[in-house]
């Protein structure tokens, strides 16, 4: 039972009920930009204050974090038989984090970024979608290919805590650490753990309140999957990204798109695989359609990028066309049915 429901039930209101919806959908999008904003300070503390880049931090502690929703979402959904949802989902997520989401950072803020920070991550962004799109060409995910995404994700891991140490043992990128007492460590690391479960909990009364909104106004289940569920689990990215946007925070908030990219592929998928039995069977659709577009924002977000080491807005221009025509496709087809799946 999700959270808008055990509330309804607790006060024996219908969850359907519109004012009870609306009123959910406001308490949520306060959540998310309150805590998103809490979670941005302490997260930027807690990085300044042990001396660790805030590029890893974004890619670890943030992107797991932010990455909740999805995980949640997809698991549920595979367990319950609906791999369509549960890939969708995850992958989905993926385009939207790249498309939209880094693309407004980029339009808003163009980054000079050191190749050294982004070379092996988005290196193993490009590799997990790549492999995930190969693996689903027979439209199924099974064991052995689970493990071998999982085993991206690990390199991931070891990568961070190469260049955590890495950091830690030379000042030469600046990373100095800041005074601090551990009555104040402890304060930020709960202002981190608030801030992540209020973005978190917001997003999840956004997505289900969001979701019985539309239906009042008649909007169809196929534009309600495209767009608030896609998008709504992808809302702590969302946020997390234009509050570190307006506190100058780049290296953050690419480092958690990334990293909740490499978690999304090569964790999130595999559990739902397992759940499954094993095997994930993966859509046409998915297989077709979400993933090549996925893998194509991904290349122009990572490829220019570590040639010219900076991220222009002509690339995030690009990635939001790209991602807008995605949704319109999407929402035509679904209409019209002129794809074939």
């Amino acid at each position: 039972m999700n959270i808008s429901s055990s509330l309804a039930s607790l006060i024996n209101i219908p969850a359907d009920n519109i004012i009870y919806a609306v009123i959910l959908f406001i308490i949520g999008l306060v959540l998310i930009v309150k805590g998103g904003d809490v979670f941005v300070d302490a997260a930027t503390w807690i990085a300044e204050a042990t001396g660790i880049p805030k590029f890893i931090i974004g890619a670890t502690v943030v992107s797991f974090a932010t990455t909740l929703p999805e995980l949640l979402v997809s698991s549920i959904a595979a367990a319950k038989g609906q791999n369509d949802m549960a890939i969708g989902n995850a992958v989905g997520s993926v385009t939207a984090n790249i498309g939209l989401i880094m693309s407004i950072s980029v339009l808003c803020m163009p980054a000079v970024i050191k190749r050294s920070s982004v070379a092996v991550k988005g290196s193993l962004m490009i590799l997990a979608v790549a492999a995930l799109f190969a693996f689903s060409y027979d439209l199924d995910l099974n064991i052995w290919q689970s493990i071998i995404m999982i085993a991206i994700f690990v390199v991931f891991m070891i990568e961070n805590i190469i260049s955590g140490k890495k950091s830690l043992a030379s000042d030469t990128e600046g990373n100095e650490k800041i005074e601090h007492t551990g009555k104040q460590m402890a304060l930020n690391i709960v202002k981190f753990l608030i801030g992540a479960a209020a973005v978190v909990v917001g997003a999840d009364l956004l997505v289900d309140d969001g979701t019985v909104i539309a239906r009042h106004l008649g909007v169809s289940e196929a534009i309600i999957g495209v767009t608030i569920i896609a998008i709504g689990t992808s809302l702590p990215e969302l946020v997390t990204t234009l509050t570190a946007v307006a506190k100058k925070q780049s290296d953050l908030s690419i480092g958690n798109i990334i990293g909740a990219n490499i978690i999304d592929l090569t964790l999130i998928l595999p559990i739902c695989a397992f759940l499954s039995g094993g095997t994930l069977t993966v859509g046409k659709q998915s297989a077709f359609l979400d993933m090549p577009v996925c893998l194509l924002v991904i290349a122009i977000a990572i490829i220019p990028t570590l040639i010219f080491k900076k991220l222009s807005r002509w690339q995030g221009a690009l990635m939001l066309c790209i991602y807008i025509g995605y949704v319109a496709v999407l929402v035509t087809n679904s209409s019209m049915h002129y794809l074939p799946f």
